[in-house]
């Protein structure tokens, strides 16, 4: 599913223009006709979020700028450009101190609208990612940080954020790589315990000689070894919480104890003559049928039954693609900063592959073929060539790939019989009237070849031409094929 852009405007000529042109940039959009209704569609908690504001600043009663003025109030943090006849500089400044991302004066052009929608898509999911470490770093992450436009997704945080309000046991349960940690951290943001420690333990990377060691501490001189005093990761999420990950990989012995922590309060350090009471909120998660390792014998029933009270399950990326267009633009936005490279989004058939992509790894599958996609990246988004191993998955998406040159020193037959491609040498410079033909006929069909040759792929397109993405956008309309290439890149 594409970002989703509102569109507030008074002027109904205007909506049905700038609806149609988001819906040709690949976007969703919904309009509204006053503030008042814009500002009830951005605080409806019974539909998709919105990803973008385009707002006019003159309407009558609530105007442009006391719609920002309330957004601000309210704590609404959708991004906003905002539009008006009046391109004054006061009008500019006014809107930018009240929280606009940008500014276009109409009629706004096609090609200026789609570069200030790609703009502030991509600073929102920056601003978004390191207000997400933050609140990450401070144990304050909350339920807001998880992007969650699926109905499946969203009934998984509804039941968190139930269970956040209690200190009830929680045990998170979904496949390998789907946020299970991530979870754990909102429920903590919102719990009494917001802030607190937060303590991690991967309970199948405990070397098995030391689980209890490092769960419960340990004496000085308890065993071989045991040079200090250890406190122990109980002991270390006094008074926050503590997330036990892949809680069905814990050997029998440490469950023993485990249980005994839950019941009681208080851990038993190695080689220490009495128990330590501990205060903390337990998270644990599995990726495994728990109920089946218990019919194996590989897990205690009795501490299943303590840990399994308040069940929450995520359910894979597969079964939730509503979410990929917003993780995707999180992590594009973080691994562009982190790369220093200037990419503006991704290219709708782009964002239309990896909505049909079945992600086995999940979320972090996704995350690390983001990372790859940005290094790849030599244009000002990501396109399919920059996912060459999704797309040869996916069917319907082909990624062009140069054959290599052949070798000075191949054989004639060998070279012969390497495929043919169309050679565009072979382009007329003679017209029917054996007159040299005119430079603009020939910039045509060469523009015409490239479109054909890249797949309507713009960005790869301008590169190679050595031209401006702008200027070919005003080629392509002088020629007439403006309409064509945008029918195919929405497609």
């Amino acid at each position: 599913m594409a970002a989703l852009i509102l569109v507030v405007d008074d002027d109904p000529v205007q909506r049905r223009l700038l609806e149609a042109m988001i819906r040709r940039f690949g976007y969703q959009t919904e309009t509204a006709e006053t503030g008042e209704e814009g500002l009830a569609r951005l605080e409806a908690a019974d539909k998709p979020s919105v990803n973008l504001l385009i707002l006019d600043l003159v309407m009558p009663n609530l105007d442009g700028m006391g719609v920002l003025t309330r957004m601000r109030q309210r704590g609404i943090t959708t991004p906003a450009i905002v539009q008006t006849a009046h391109g004054s500089i006061e009008a500019v400044i006014s809107a930018m101190r009240a929280g606009a991302l940008d500014f276009v004066v109409k009629p706004v052009g096609a090609e200026r609208l789609q570069v200030s929608i790609k703009n502030a898509l991509r600073v929102d999911a920056l601003e978004d990612e390191l207000r997400h470490a933050t609140r990450r770093g401070t144990g304050e992450l909350t339920f807001r940080d998880i992007g969650a436009k699926s109905e499946a997704m969203a009934r998984t945080l509804r039941l968190a954020e139930r269970a956040a309000k209690s200190s009830i046991p929680v045990l998170i349960e979904g496949e390998s790589g789907v946020g299970k940690e991530l979870l754990a951290r909102a429920i903590q943001g919102g719990s009494d315990r917001r802030g607190k420690s937060f303590v991690t333990v991967n309970c199948g990377a405990l070397p098995e000689n030391l689980v209890e060691s490092i769960l419960f501490g340990h004496e000085k001189g308890a065993f071989t070894g045991a040079t200090e005093k250890h406190a122990g990761k109980f002991a270390e999420a006094n008074g926050g919480t503590l997330f036990l990950d892949e809680i069905g990989e814990l050997p029998l012995d440490a469950q023993v104890k485990l249980l005994r922590a839950l019941q009681e309060g208080e851990v038993d350090p190695v080689g220490s003559k009495r128990p330590v009471k501990v205060d903390f909120r337990l998270i644990s998660a599995t990726n495994q049928n728990l109920i089946e390792l218990v019919k194996a014998g590989k897990f205690r029933e009795d501490l299943f039954y303590r840990l399994n009270v308040f069940p929450v399950t995520i359910p894979p990326l597969r079964a939730r693609s509503a979410d990929i267009p917003d993780l995707a633009r999180r992590f594009l936005a973080r691994f562009a900063a982190e790369e220093g490279k200037r990419l503006r989004g991704l290219a709708p058939e782009a964002a239309a592959l990896l909505a049909s992509y079945p992600w086995p790894g999940n979320v972090r599958q996704l995350e690390n073929a983001m990372f790859r996609a940005v290094v790849l990246a030599d244009g000002d988004e990501l396109t399919i060539a920059e996912f060459p191993q999704i797309a040869a998955q996916v069917t319907g998406f082909e990624v062009r790939i140069p054959p290599a040159p052949a070798a000075t020193h191949a054989p004639v037959a060998a070279q012969a019989a390497a495929p043919e491609r169309r050679d565009p040498s072979l382009m007329r410079l003679i017209d029917d009237n054996g007159d040299v033909r005119k430079i603009e006929d020939i910039e045509a069909e060469l523009i015409r070849f490239a479109l054909s040759h890249y797949h309507g792929q713009m960005s790869q397109m301008a590169r190679k031409l050595g031209i401006g993405r702008s200027t070919l956008y005003r080629k392509m309309k002088e020629m007439g094929v403006e309409d064509d290439m945008l029918g195919e890149a929405a497609a």
